[in-house]
């Protein structure tokens, strides 16, 4: 069977760690979507890791790992992070890489800095990895799939001058920058296609042969919900959809033979790029909750900059879960709370004098409010333990009311940053 895990809320909620813990027990692992502009982070028996574009599921020794085609590939990237994890002794991974996944080109990654300079202070907070350009080009229909770095010469130096006529036009007019060379241009993409050469595969019918032998497979997003496309926080959303039904076109497989969406969120809320954020705190309180969050601090994996922070947000998880289509939840990070002797939980908006209890569109979200109901703290170090019924009592409440309040099952929660710190938890709903 296939499950999809993916994030409720902004990203960063964990789902890297949910993943590396499912993986164990899994044939396959598939990242389905987005690029190296985030990252996931594992802490496990080899080490603390930031992945980017590998799957989560390296980590794990007979499972085969694939990018899938809704996948922006830096291939750079790729065998730079393959060799940062073999370099510290773990085993070389089993990777297939879709040859229908697009490729982030140079020009991609020079746009996308470009236009961040341009916007300046109204910039969208971009990690400058030319996602974004690479997905626009991909529905301009002048993007490079993986299968296109190995066509005749001829028709690659065609493809490419036709890319760099649009591209140079930009560049040279709007940006005032210097312009791409064609032939330079040209022999990247031969370099690309050395380095890619023994991972390319159809992986969609890898994994429907896969299917057909029963296998275990997880599919992995990035990001979450409130970065979707669609629906997002737009214009402040990632380039691609962050939503367990893209799994499907992305990972290429049927959409029934995904049975079950693990969505992941946070026991606190963060974030990272600009959009309105209901639950955000500053200053102080903020940089307390920022230092304890998360495996060292609430700081971003690919950029390293200060994530934003706020109190965990129902109705935001609430509306995530929904558009994810959540069979069960993983509640992560809930050992970085027992500093605190009360714990804000957001269980409604107040929009203009209205109590709303759903999600509103953009336009609405910069009118809105939390409304917070109190939870007491439990002041003491939750690490380690175990077992749901261990936690202390105040622990447990917390929990149990956001399962409440967001309405769909938390079947884990997890309490430190190792693999082993996991507890299955029995839904009370």
């Amino acid at each position: 069977m296939a499950k999809a895990i993916v994030g409720a809320n902004w990203g960063d909620e964990g789902k890297g760690k949910i993943t590396d813990v499912l993986a164990e027990h899994a044939d396959i692992v598939v990242r389905f979507q987005g690029g190296s502009n985030a990252g996931h982070t594992i802490k496990n028996k080899y080490g603390k890791f930031s992945l980017h574009m590998l799957p989560s599921g390296v980590f794990v020794e007979g499972a085969t790992c694939i990018i899938g085609s809704g996948v922006a590939l830096n291939i750079p990237k790729l065998i730079e992070e393959i060799k940062s994890i073999t370099d510290r002794d773990v085993p070389a991974p089993n990777l297939l890489v879709s040859d229908r996944a697009h490729v982030v080109m140079p020009y991609h990654i020079l746009q996308d800095t470009y236009e961040e300079a341009r916007l300046a202070g109204k910039a969208y907070g971009s990690t400058k990895s030319g996602i974004a350009p690479c997905y626009s080009d991909k529905y301009a229909k002048i993007g490079f799939q993986v299968n296109e770095l190995f066509m005749p010469e001829e028709a690659l130096r065609d493809r490419v001058n036709n890319v760099c006529t649009i591209k140079n036009t930009l560049f040279k007019y709007l940006y005032n920058m210097p312009e791409i060379d064609p032939d330079e241009l040209y022999d990247t993409i031969v370099s690309y296609r050395e380095m890619i050469r023994p991972y390319m595969c159809d992986t969609s019918r890898f994994l429907h042969q896969a299917i057909k032998e029963g296998k275990e497979i997880l599919l992995e997003g990035q990001l979450g919900t409130m970065k979707d496309m669609d629906h997002g926080i737009y214009p402040m959303v990632t380039s691609s959809h962050t939503i367990a039904g893209y799994a499907s076109p992305g990972a290429g497989i049927p959409p029934y033979e995904i049975k079950d969406v693990i969505v992941v969120t946070k026991a606190y809320s963060s974030s990272v790029g600009g959009g309105d954020f209901v639950t955000e705190i500053f200053g102080d309180e903020a940089e307390e909750l920022r230092r304890r969050g998360g495996d060292g601090g609430e700081y971003g994996a690919t950029t390293g900059r200060p994530r934003r922070v706020g109190w965990y947000d129902c109705v935001a998880s609430r509306y995530g879960c929904r558009l994810q289509g959540a069979t069960q939840v993983a509640l992560t990070v809930v050992d970085p709370l027992g500093y605190l002797d009360e714990i804000p939980i957001c269980v409604g908006y107040d929009m203009d004098g209205e109590v709303i209890q759903d999600f509103p569109t953009v336009t609405d979200l910069s009118r809105c409010k939390g409304i917070y109901k109190m939870m007491p703290g439990w002041k003491c170090d939750v690490t380690g333990i175990k077992t749901f019924e261990e936690l202390p009592k105040e622990c447990q409440d917390y929990v149990d009311e956001i399962e409440r309040q967001i309405g769909y099952p938390i079947t884990m929660v997890s309490n430190g940053p190792s693999r082993e710190d996991i507890i299955y938890r029995t839904p009370k709903i």
